[in-house]
């Protein structure tokens, strides 16, 4: 929670209003969140989500040789580790956040590397500032999307600069999750909402003001919009816990990963 917190509410947040606020809140949060997942995550390694599934693993953006001089953008890319790993793979990257401390980390990490800085862009998911039909691949690993009001309406500025037969990946938090409270211990395997309850969580500071804004959106909700974007989803990857990843990572973790799913990843062609 942002120290700016002072109370929790569940109330319906424009897409302005959605984008300021986690602005806001990564741009306090980002070194708190670097210092404590940065080695889980690691410089230059694409990991999906907290149960550790990488994409060296999983291959959803494709074949080695289709990252090889593809243009690729990565979506919430945080400090560009992501992004650092595709460029090893010969993609040419850029990665947009809608924080820009989180884009400081990217060019703290560059420099320790003494590596050619990642092209990155401060940038909201809801309004990328690229042309149509500029990337062969646009990915997102828990990036922009788990924090847009409306998922059509995110998709589909994806999918917009896409190419076609340009394919998008993208995880979220699995849409299950939302009806379980955010405790990876046995006490939190009790459902204590409705999995339709599409009213944002939401922080707000004293006056009111939304500083963190973290949305719903059911598996249809997500299936629709890749749907409504005319993309063709191709797969839905729900990893499991695996027996040797014992961290803990907010309401992610060993206990609960065995029994309910935490992470949903989609894949899609245009």
């Amino acid at each position: 929670m942002s120290d700016e917190m002072t109370r929790v509410a569940r109330r319906s947040t424009g897409p302005e209003e959605s984008a300021r606020a986690n602005r806001i809140w990564w741009d306090g949060a980002a070194d708190e969140y670097q210092d404590e997942h940065g080695d889980f995550l690691g410089d230059s390694s694409f990991v999906w989500g907290p149960e550790g599934l990488t994409e060296e693993e999983a291959r959803l953006l494709g074949p080695a040789e289709r990252l090889k001089g593809a243009r690729v953008l990565e979506v919430g890319c945080g400090a560009a580790q992501c992004a650092r790993w595709l460029r090893a793979q010969g993609a040419r990257v850029v990665g947009v956040d809608v924080a820009f401390r989180q884009l400081q980390h990217s060019h703290r990490i560059d420099v320790n590397e003494g590596a050619p800085p990642v092209p990155v862009s401060q940038a909201d998911a809801q309004h990328l500032p690229f042309a149509d039909a500029s990337f062969e691949i646009v990915c997102s690993a828990f990036g922009g999307f788990p924090f847009v009001p409306d998922a059509r309406a995110a998709v589909a500025e994806s999918a917009r600069v896409l190419r076609p037969g340009g394919r998008l990946v993208f995880s979220v938090t699995h849409p299950a999750r939302w009806m379980f409270p955010d405790d990876p211990t046995p006490a939190g395997m009790s459902v204590v909402q409705s999995y339709f309850d599409r009213r944002p969580y939401v922080e707000e500071d004293r006056s009111g003001r939304a500083v963190y804004v973290e949305h719903h959106h059911t598996m249809g909700d997500w299936i629709g919009a890749v749907a409504g974007a005319g993309l063709r989803l191709t797969g839905l990857t729900e990893p499991e816990w695996p027996e040797e990843n014992t961290a803990v990572w907010g309401g992610w973790g060993p206990y609960r990963g065995r029994y309910v799913p935490g992470t949903a990843i989609f894949t899609a062609e245009k």
